[in-house]
């Protein structure tokens, strides 16, 4: 690969490392090409936030394939994961801590398996105040910390499958296949909620974005090694 192939357009597959943010991955991928081919610019995004806490598949699209980004945000994607029952935490996730307990030794693998049923479809999700996403021109996350209050309107998104994988109270493993602008963080709260119970997310990986699999990506590391030093 050369530096013009960079700057024509190429889609790198990352699996993205846990703590890091998105931000961070797509910084270290054009700092590693600017320095392999000693170029001053180039164009580099990602289609679709990780949050830090999660890892997989990260799209990073450089030069004229920039362009493209909208176009691998737009589509489906699939995620596994772990929800936790009996807690709630504020940003739904182990970004905060513990905030309410709940007894969860009435909770069976069949009422679990039940639950999944009413998330399928098209559904109204409210996300996380501990989000990204801006209100007023302020990222949402900066009025929870701010410990203000802040009214954050509902979205229609879709989950086409949510499939329990294996049930290890207070432990769920799952995998789902979502829209665009699903929050599983915000699916882990609603999850409990329904259960009657609380649920936090407390693991997340993201496996596929349309027909992009994290099978195909590779870590930090392996992308460096494939530059030329």
């Amino acid at each position: 690969m050369t530096a013009e192939d960079y700057k024509e357009g190429q889609v790198i597959l990352i699996d993205k490392p846990l703590e890091w943010t998105s931000f961070q991955a797509v910084n270290k991928v054009r700092w590693l090409i600017r320095k392999s081919f000693g170029i001053k610019k180039i164009k580099v995004g990602h289609a679709g936030t990780l949050d830090p806490l999660a890892t997989g598949l990260l799209i990073i699209c450089t030069g004229k394939l920039t362009k493209q980004i909208d176009t691998y945000q737009a589509q489906e994607k699939e995620y596994t994961g772990t929800f936790t029952l009996g807690a709630t935490t504020p940003s739904y996730d182990l970004e905060t801590e513990i905030d309410r307990t709940f007894d969860i030794s009435g909770i069976t693998s069949e009422k679990i398996k039940q639950t999944t049923k009413q998330f399928l479809g098209e559904i109204r999700q409210q996300p996380p105040v501990f989000s990204a996403l801006k209100k007023d021109g302020i990222r949402l996350y900066e009025y929870a910390r701010s410990g203000e209050d802040v009214e954050i309107p509902y979205r229609n998104v879709t989950i086409s499958e949510f499939e329990i994988m294996k049930i290890e109270l207070p432990k769920i493993d799952f995998r789902v296949v979502c829209s665009k602008g699903t929050y599983i963080r915000s699916l882990a709260n609603d999850f409990g909620k329904v259960l009657e119970n609380g649920a936090h997310l407390s693991a997340l990986r993201r496996t596929k974005i349309g027909e992009f699999s994290v099978e195909n990506a590779v870590g930090i590391e392996q992308f460096e090694a494939s530059l030329p030093s």
